[in-house]
């Protein structure tokens, strides 16, 4: 199978430089990070892709079977890592990619030699030690929203999960992501991502790790960032001074400087 069409598989940046791989979160794809790739790439490789099933990817190789679970996009991950040959790549992941990409560098730990999680949460449901910002009722309610009516769904949560109401343009950019993702394939996805609970698999993450998250997001509150980086203990915790759950749209200056600035410490 031809991965780099697959995953519509982009490659940019310096060539010599070190490959840092952007893996976008749900409803997206990897345009989401356009804002981002210019500073990146003048001294690194930047290698953006699609899941399949989101964005330029080959929808018909889609699988329900396959990506009702994190793992199927993990591996999506370790395919394109195989693909390019790459070795001690740094991967960022933004939302629920933070997570997947911890899979990812289980698979496949000679591929992937940082993480940089982009507002992560490994469970969005509150449990009696933790708060992941939702009880479970706000989750079952959020995907029966969304698998009863997807587009108003789409139109409704989209600019709530950007925040930033001041600048309806982002919204609207999230919103028409969301809108261009096919709703069957989406319903799968989103139950994936908000049902999920990679809280134990932090303890396996032994590689450097940033995370990043904003002072105010409604999807992964500044509890979750804490739990992560209390978790990782290799992680380093930035809280930019950004709102909302997409701070490479909302803040990129301040996102890039963070990951270029993780990126020298850990080269």
């Amino acid at each position: 199978m031809d991965i780099r069409h697959r995953n519509n598989v982009t490659v940019t940046g310096a060539a010599d430089g070190q490959t840092v791989l952007l893996a976008h979160g749900f409803g997206c794809d990897q345009n989401m990070w356009r804002l981002i790739v210019p500073a990146l790439a003048r001294r690194h490789r930047v290698v953006l892709f699609d899941y399949v099933g989101s964005g330029g990817s080959d929808l018909s190789v889609w699988t329900e079977e396959r990506y009702s679970q994190l793992d199927g996009y993990a591996q999506d991950i370790v395919d394109i890592c195989e693909e390019l040959d790459l070795e001690q790549a740094v991967l960022v992941g933004h939302s629920v990619s933070a997570m997947i990409g911890v899979l990812a560098a289980r698979m496949a730990p000679q591929r992937i030699g940082s993480l940089v999680m982009v507002a992560p949460s490994p469970c969005y449901i509150d449990h009696a030690d933790y708060r992941g910002g939702f009880t479970a009722e706000d989750i079952d309610e959020l995907l029966a929203s969304l698998e009863s009516n997807y587009l108003g769904w789409s139109s409704a949560m989209a600019p709530v999960i950007m925040g930033n109401p001041e600048r309806p343009e982002l919204g609207q950019e999230l919103t028409n992501s969301f809108c261009a993702t096919d709703p069957d394939i989406a319903r799968v996805f989103a139950r994936t991502t908000f049902l999920s609970d990679s809280r134990a698999d932090l303890a396996d993450v032994t590689v450097p790790t940033l995370v990043l998250e904003c002072a105010q997001d409604v999807i992964a509150p500044r509890e979750v960032g804490a739990f992560v980086h209390a978790a990782i203990p290799s992680s380093r915790l930035v809280t930019l001074d950004a709102t909302g759950h997409c701070p490479q749209l909302s803040a990129p200056e301040a996102t890039a400087e963070a990951i270029l600035d993780f990126l020298g410490t850990h080269p």
